[in-house]
């Protein structure tokens, strides 16, 4: 990210700091912009802290002139004091710059900086929706990529595999989890009854409270995570926690644990197709393998079309059923940077149709923004290549905006249909038509997750930076295709952005016949 850039995202925090921040962790933009206003916080405790040293020199160097009187001139009081200098000074002393140190207020004035200046940032800090996100998206990732805990606490994204553990990434760039960031995941776990969850946290956190002293930073302590941890062992009716036994625990050394403890995750109800889609995002499915398919091929595709004569556009088909095709570098690194610039402004968390309302949804993490080629000439360039590589109209009303979108921790969508949900009013549908085609342009790279799994053809596609997917969301008698039922998967690291064109039924009726047959 550029200098300039840079600067807009500080400028745009400080901008909005007396305003609510909300949702943070639905985005790793915002994240990333959460990381300036540390950085801000870190100037006004630094401030604190010299100005604290200052106040306590000078309280030192009181102590040191008064105790050097103490052990010097004083030592004799009765012929001291019968100098009047010595006298004066004395009572001088002691009626007011003893008065002057005890009753300062430095630290007062020191503090109340800090604070004011805390609370000019408090709106561009995360909110505790933020806190839970966060932890629900480490939870979600050891679920989907089935990553064992100690290693996430470790920062180690492991699988256990015949008894031992496996990476099956490891980041450039890593951190570890304490005790206190353990208790917290546990806590959101446990506020949602999830006990499924707080066991294996609360245990972890156990671990790594004893042998270490607190700190007045952290929220939990090793009693607190004892305490939660007995209880979610009660609910999950394989251990009851007496007084005693619990006692007892406070006192011993060893982690708590349980080895004939089997935890069983519970079942979702959002989610009937959950074990397909999580092999799917750990690409354990029947993956397309084009040297066993002579049906599925790479070329170098102009669509007929004039302007693609020079420079055709790189394609590989990935699957028939459904249709399904994958463009390399559809744009370059340029207009893709661009595109995500102009997006940031109007990021909002991402939606999902309700009935005839719309509404956030824990299984949507992403945020989006809405870019129309009147204010953006490289959105109308990418318009048009859309055009020329698939023959359809996406000019509104034909098409929707373009849609940004940029996933957060753990970030995902969860199985769904383009052609059943959409973004837009349910009006606006009623009027063009249900979504006949989805092109999504893949802006960015990530270093581990975020595969789009298409759950009943069985196979998922990673992300290919620049690159765009296409398919057809209908059949040509107009109804939907089943096999098109897809997912983001979580993204495991990495910041994943994307833009999606919807094109929608009306104005396609030369670019994309009707036909009875439904297989069509």
């Amino acid at each position: 990210m550029s200098s300039y850039v840079s600067l807009l995202i500080f400028l745009y925090v400080v901008n909005i700091s007396d305003k609510s921040f909300g949702e943070m962790f639905t985005s790793v933009m915002s994240v990333k912009q959460a990381v300036f206003a540390e950085r801000q916080l870190i100037d006004y405790l630094r401030t604190y802290l010299e100005n604290e040293i200052q106040r306590l020199d000078d309280i030192k160097r009181f102590f040191s002139r008064v105790t050097s009187l103490h052990s010097g001139i004083y030592n004799d009081p009765s012929a001291t004091i019968a100098n009047p200098i010595v006298a004066f000074k004395l009572v001088k002393r002691l009626k007011s710059e003893w008065m002057n140190v005890v009753h300062s207020n430095e630290a007062k004035e020191n503090i109340d900086a800090l604070r004011e200046g805390y609370r000019r940032m408090e709106g561009s800090l995360p909110k505790l929706e933020d806190l839970q996100g966060a932890a629900q998206g480490l939870m979600r990732l050891q679920d989907v990529y089935d990553l064992h805990v100690e290693g996430l606490v470790r920062g180690h994204f492991q699988q256990i595999t015949n008894g031992n553990a496996v990476d099956i990434y490891k980041p450039p760039v890593s951190d570890t989890l304490s005790g206190d960031d353990c208790f917290l995941v546990g806590k959101v776990a446990y506020d949602l009854e999830d006990y499924y969850h707080s066991v294996q946290w609360f245990e972890e956190a156990v671990h790594l409270f004893r042998g270490t002293e607190w700190s007045p930073e952290n929220e939990g302590t090793l009693e607190d995570a004892l305490d939660h941890l007995a209880f979610s062992h009660f609910k999950v009716c394989r251990v009851h926690f007496n007084v005693e036994k619990y006692e007892k625990l406070l006192d011993e050394s060893p982690p708590v644990t349980n080895q004939s403890l089997v935890l069983k995750r519970p079942d979702s109800t959002n989610l009937r197709t959950r074990n397909v889609y999580e092999k799917l995002c750990q690409t354990k499915g029947s993956q397309p393998k084009h040297f066993e398919n002579p049906s599925l091929f790479c070329d170098f595709f102009t669509n007929g079309n004039p302007g693609l004569l020079l420079q055709p556009i790189k394609r590989e088909l990935i699957s028939l059923h459904p249709y399904v095709v994958l463009f390399h570098s559809f744009v370059t690194r340029a207009e893709a940077k661009s595109i995500r610039e102009y997006a940031v402004p109007g990021l909002r968390r991402s939606v999902v149709a309700s009935g005839v309302n719309q509404s956030t949804a824990e299984y949507r993490i992403c945020k989006s923004a809405w870019l129309k080629e009147s204010a953006h000439g490289v959105v109308g360039k990418v318009d048009q290549r859309i055009t020329m590589v698939t023959g359809l109209n996406v000019q509104p009303p034909y098409a929707e905006y373009l849609q940004v979108v940029n996933y957060g921790i753990g970030g995902h969508y969860e199985p769904h249909f383009d052609h059943a949900t959409s973004d837009s009013s349910p009006l606006y549908r009623l009027k063009t038509g249900n979504r006949v085609a989805t092109f999504m342009i893949y802006l960015s790279s990530v270093e581990a997750g975020g595969y789009t799994a298409f759950i009943y053809a069985n196979f998922s596609v990673p992300v290919v930076e620049n690159g765009a997917l296409f398919w057809w969301n209908l059949h040509r008698n107009g109804q939907g295709n089943v096999d098109t039922l897809h997912a983001g998967c979580p993204v495991i690291v990495g910041d994943k952005w994307v833009a999606n064109k919807w094109v929608h039924e009306y104005g396609q009726e030369f670019q994309h016949r009707c036909s009875l047959n439904p297989e069509e």
